[in-house]
């Protein structure tokens, strides 16, 4: 891939097409290899970064780190007897144990970004990958495994020791990985959940609460590390936990991390439902003040209707948004089954067009 050149110029505003892709983060393949290589494939010069898929474990998003948390000698599984037990048997603090000494180890995310960062440097090197392409680590807000495994009595307290543990995560990451090499990704979605009411929020003011952890965890990151964030509004069995009317909780939330951060923000993604192909879902949009240096990536991508149902909500989009924009799917690839993994990153090629020379 040597010699192709940098892709920075290519975001140009007034583009025919949508510029470039972005892949939010689970790619249900076998390894990252397999991974990094089938996104090579399609979507080489589309991409300026790369996941590496979240393959094993690591596949359904959260779901590995119940276990993280059950291991924690300092909490114990809610009794099924018990008011507060739901389906799935939430976690609370032992009895008799307060939040002050609890205390996680390893949650794990540190170690597979290092394994993989070592597959992605090694098949660039070979040439099989372009060489702009940067890592990119994709984190949970540690609001979601708190929303999520912890019984709501105890969230509050448990969770400034689950942040304090991704923090160290995050930092074994970027001691790890060059910096000029990694991109950084927050992935939010309980919090949209939070915010329309349909998740229980432990703090008050939720909106407030929830734009001040974003832009925490957003400032934690070095100012040479691209940072992105993908808004979601979640993604099981292919529907959300409640359909955005509009963009508007979505705007607003991203014009909040514009605002505070204090540092430049790569990306943010944020969602399509398939239905929105009218120009009232992106009308909350048209007043987000976009600074050049940061990338919108909409979540148009629908394998159900193909490039002809993506490409009507790209039509609508751009009715509407006075700036360039990329295309993504709404969420993750992980719960499809791998054999439609080619076809869906296709349609990102099809509709987009590429930010670099092909090679």
């Amino acid at each position: 891939m040597d010699g192709q050149g940098s892709p920075e110029e290519a975001w140009v505003i007034g583009s025919e097409r949508p510029v470039g892709a972005h892949l939010v983060g689970s790619v249900p393949l076998t390894d990252a290899e397999a991974v990094f290589c089938a996104a090579a494939t399609v979507l080489g010069p589309y991409l300026r970064r790369v996941p590496d898929g979240e393959t094993g474990e690591r596949s359904n998003w959260i779901a590995w780190q119940k276990a993280v948390l059950r291991s924690c000698p300092d909490l114990e599984l809610v009794p099924v007897d018990s008011p507060a037990s739901v389906p799935g048997r939430r976690l609370q603090l032992r009895e008799g144990r307060s939040a002050d000494p609890v205390k996680f180890g390893s949650l794990g995310y540190a170690s597979a970004a290092i394994a993989s960062y070592g597959v992605f440097a090694r098949l660039r090197s070979a040439g099989v990958l372009p060489n702009w392409w940067r890592f990119q680590v994709c984190l949970p807000t540690p609001l979601a495994p708190i929303g999520v495994f912890v019984a709501g009595h105890d969230q509050a307290a448990i969770e400034p020791a689950y942040e304090a543990a991704m923090m160290r995560e995050l930092d074994e990451l970027l001691a790890g990985i060059p910096h000029d090499d990694l991109a950084l990704q927050w992935d939010t979605a309980v919090e949209f959940g939070m915010l329309e009411g349909v998740f229980p929020a432990w703090f008050d003011e939720v909106e407030e609460g929830v734009v001040d952890r974003l832009l925490r965890l957003g400032r934690r990151v070095p100012t040479d590390v691209p940072l992105g964030y993908h808004l979601c509004y979640g993604d099981a069995g292919h529907k959300h936990f409640t359909e955005p009317e509009d963009t508007a909780k979505l705007a607003r939330t991203a014009q909040s991390l514009l605002d505070g951060l204090g540092r430049p923000l790569g990306w943010i993604h944020l969602p399509v439902p398939r239905a929105r192909d009218d120009e009232g879902y992106f009308e909350p949009l048209r007043e987000l003040r976009l600074p050049e240096e940061t990338e919108l990536y909409l979540g148009v991508v629908h394998l159900t209707d193909g490039p002809l149902g993506t490409q009507r909500r790209i039509d609508a989009a751009r009715r509407v948004l006075p700036f360039p924009f990329g295309v993504a799917t709404e969420c993750g690839f992980g719960r499809r089954p791998p054999e439609t993994i080619s076809d869906l990153m296709q349609i990102h090629a099809e509709v987009a067009a590429p930010i670099a020379p092909a090679d």
